[in-house]
């Protein structure tokens, strides 16, 4: 029989979990520098694999997958892998249509602009209230 203390010795250590806090802010400037460039329809692509590494390493060694039976590693992508098959059908769903808008939608080809008294940026600032009459008391 194992002693408490035998199990958690191969879990890891500051080296590890500084290694992957390192690597997990290496990841998000990543993320953050490419979101600031315009790769098209592959801005997507791009995040969700980022994400997908930081969330591999979270669930690796935050969650000890690495260290755990197998059998939760394979529960845990299982999980991921159904996720990434029932985002796969929204993306073939939205991807497949033709007109995106309501069938109850109204044609605004033809419609008549706002006029500019409705427009904040072309009117003037309203004035402000004047303070009201002082009352009279009743004697």
């Amino acid at each position: 029989m194992s002693s408490h203390t035998e199990s958690h010795t191969h879990h890891g250590g500051p080296k590890i979990y500084t290694a992957n806090l390192l690597a997990l802010l290496f990841l998000t400037v990543i993320t953050v520098a490419a979101a600031s460039f315009n790769f098209g329809s592959a801005n997507v692509v791009i995040a969700l694999a980022i994400a997908t590494v930081k969330a591999t390493l979270v669930g690796l060694f935050f969650m000890h997958l690495i260290w755990d039976k197998p059998v939760n590693a394979i529960i845990a992508i299982a999980g991921f892998l159904f996720l990434g098959i029932f985002l796969m059908f929204d993306f073939i769903d939205v991807g497949s249509r033709v007109n995106l808008q309501p069938r109850n939608m109204p044609n605004m080809e033809n419609a008549t602009p706002a006029p500019d008294t409705m427009n904040p940026l072309k009117t003037a600032p309203p004035k402000p209230l004047e303070p009201a009459p002082a009352a009279e008391e009743h004697k």
